[in-house]
């Protein structure tokens, strides 16, 4: 792979990375306040397994980058400004309820099943691999999803409301899960990376098909929220004082 590929597949692992890792995080404040202690064991273990996702595409960045694909995962993490991470707007967004949680993991889950299929077909073998991988917890977290989105959507009236509130406010962010990764046009003349814009519409029939059957209405004509990933919203620079705050304290620490 020539340097001009070797920087657009550091760029485009660092994206795919940071959405992990952001979501993770947002996954694990629930840790401890989930509605019931079995859903607080499994929503804890989804947020570890997103971590370790985002540690996958993190090493493949590094390797990417000629950096140790071992250390420089915690630099990437602890060591960035906000302005630097490469993460959808959708996933860096508060925890809000329930119904919001269960319902922006179920967007980002359903775009991850249909992205990752797509990746499994790359011509560039380590992402292709990494891709099968993830993608065998990933089939998980969309059932356990699912059923939490026709639970809610489908229960009281309240729960229904919230299911719809949550939908109104999230699905424009998650629309812009399909605009092109850094990286991405470069990988994918190359057939190295799906072409994110190409899978838009495969992900808006899966989830627009399960959300009807929750009893759920599909917002029209949205509006693009303004944020990218490279221009965060203001719960992004939040989110990373907490994160980053104990590596600040003792920046040459070991962990």
């Amino acid at each position: 792979m020539n340097d001009p590929l070797r920087r657009a597949a550091a760029d485009y692992f660092l994206s795919l990375a940071d959405d992990e890792m952001i979501l993770a995080h947002r996954d694990s404040e629930w840790t401890g306040h989930a509605p019931i202690l079995e859903e607080d064991i499994a929503f804890a273990n989804l947020a570890l397994d997103e971590m370790g996702h985002a540690i996958i595409w993190y090493r493949l960045h590094a390797e990417s980058a000629g950096e140790d694909p071992e250390a420089y995962p915690d630099r990437l993490v602890f060591g960035r400004l906000p302005e630097a991470f490469r993460n959808a707007p959708l996933v860096e967004l508060p925890k809000g309820d329930w119904a919001f949680s269960m319902l922006r993991q179920f967007l980002f889950d359903a775009a991850e099943q249909v992205w990752l299929e797509a990746l499994k077909g790359s011509d560039y073998p380590t992402a292709a691999t990494a891709a099968r991988k993830i993608q065998t917890e990933e089939r998980y977290h969309d059932r356990h999803t699912r059923a939490w989105v026709l639970r809610l959507g489908l229960g009281s009236e309240e729960s229904h409301a919230r299911m719809q509130r949550a939908l109104d406010a999230l699905w424009p962010f998650a629309t812009e899960l399909f605009e092109a990764r850094p990286g991405e046009a470069a990988l994918s003349a190359e057939r190295l990376a799906p072409d994110s814009s190409t899978l838009r519409r495969q992900w808006e029939t899966m989830t627009g098909e399960h959300l009807t059957r929750a009893g759920l209405v599909l917002p029209v004509n949205t509006r693009p929220t303004g944020f990218t990933r490279s221009q965060h919203t203001p719960h992004l620079d939040e989110m990373l004082a907490e994160l980053q705050s104990v590596s600040k304290l003792e920046p040459e620490g070991v962990w």
